[in-house]
């Protein structure tokens, strides 16, 4: 008896390779929407939210290369996925893969480990986006539910917000449309992502000055928790901190694994796409932070909402409109 549940724990799913690439799914996806998958689902908090954040309390303008260090981390996991969506085009990632081969009980294991993933990024993206558009409306929304639904729990949230709910049952009304419409709807918003991207790059490096990466010691000492200044702040143990927390940012990458039933190629296109996908996101990454903490010291950034504010801060208060236009569009794609 206990082998048998011991066997059941370890049993595998069986592969025909005969009948490997047959599904009930309409292979519709080609390269392109796969790549655009990957970059939607990537580039959204981390270019818009945490790459100020660790700037500011973690890792000062050494975040730059904290993004390296987390991209190439990135890369290797993105390998091996793509050797895995190669070897097993079926649908449901890491999931599939474990169950493939090493068994159930592991499979077991990540696939909820998955489904906290997907939460935990759902509920931090949707507060993203929340916390973006209501700096276009001076924060009427944090102040609305402040007044009226104020909780004070210690690990919560000041309030419930509800607008970020709307948004989260919103797109996922999108999704449940369909997959080819809900790509379309990704492609365009990546776009849009991308360009604001190209936007902040271009126009940002116009108001860098290379003072903000070497910063004084006694300058820093006059701010609360600026560490030391200079270009690592919080030293190297800093740096490497913020490569922990960057790392986060390269998630979603592995949403073009869970659709190894709905690409017309899946052991071409989802290898191609996953790493000309990681490969844009590092560059836009290592680009954002690069400018942000040339534009501003990064003890002075804003913690919600970094960028539209650091341009406001350097006299180019319209270029808030366009980055919070992009954001929205970015974290939208990552839901």
């Amino acid at each position: 008896m206990p082998q048998t549940f011991v066997q059941r724990l370890i049993r595998k799913k069986f592969i025909d390779l005969r009948v490997v690439e047959e599904t009930k799914l309409s292979r519709c996806l080609s390269t392109l929407d796969l790549t655009a998958l990957g970059i939607g689902s990537t580039l959204g908090a981390g270019i818009y939210v945490v790459a100020g954040q660790v700037a500011k309390t973690v890792a000062g303008p050494s975040v730059v290369l904290s993004f390296v260090i987390a991209a190439i981390a990135s890369i290797f996991a993105g390998l091996c996925y793509a050797e895995f969506g190669a070897r097993v085009p079926k649908t449901g990632s890491a999931y599939v893969y474990s169950y493939y081969t090493v068994g159930e009980l592991w499979a077991f294991i990540i696939g909820w480990n998955l489904i906290l993933e997907y939460v935990i990024g759902t509920a931090s993206v949707a507060r993203a986006w929340s916390a973006y558009f209501d700096s276009l409306i001076n924060k009427v929304i944090q102040h609305t539910f402040n007044d009226t639904m104020h909780m004070d729990i210690p690990g919560l949230s000041e309030y419930p917000d509800l607008f970020a709910l709307g948004i989260t049952l919103l797109l996922s009304v999108v999704l449940a449309i369909g997959v080819k419409e809900s790509s379309m709807v990704n492609n365009l918003f990546t776009a849009v992502n991308l360009l604001v991207v190209l936007y902040v790059c271009i126009t940002g490096a116009f108001k860098a000055d290379s003072k903000n990466w070497t910063i004084s010691e006694d300058q820093a000492h006059k701010e609360n928790q600026a560490g030391d200044g200079g270009f690592f702040p919080f030293g190297v143990s800093g740096m490497l901190s913020g490569a922990a927390t960057c790392f986060y940012a390269f998630v979603g990458f592995d949403a073009i694994a869970t659709t190894g039933e709905e690409v017309k190629n899946p052991q071409k296109a989802i290898p191609i796409s996953i790493v000309i996908s990681l490969i844009a996101i590092a560059f836009a990454y290592c680009g954002i932070s690069t400018v942000i903490t040339l534009m501003i010291p990064y003890y002075t950034m804003d913690h919600d909402a970094p960028l539209p504010l650091a341009f406001e801060a350097v006299g180019w208060p319209v270029a808030k409109y366009v980055i919070t236009v992009g954001a929205l569009c970015g974290l939208s794609t990552r839901y």
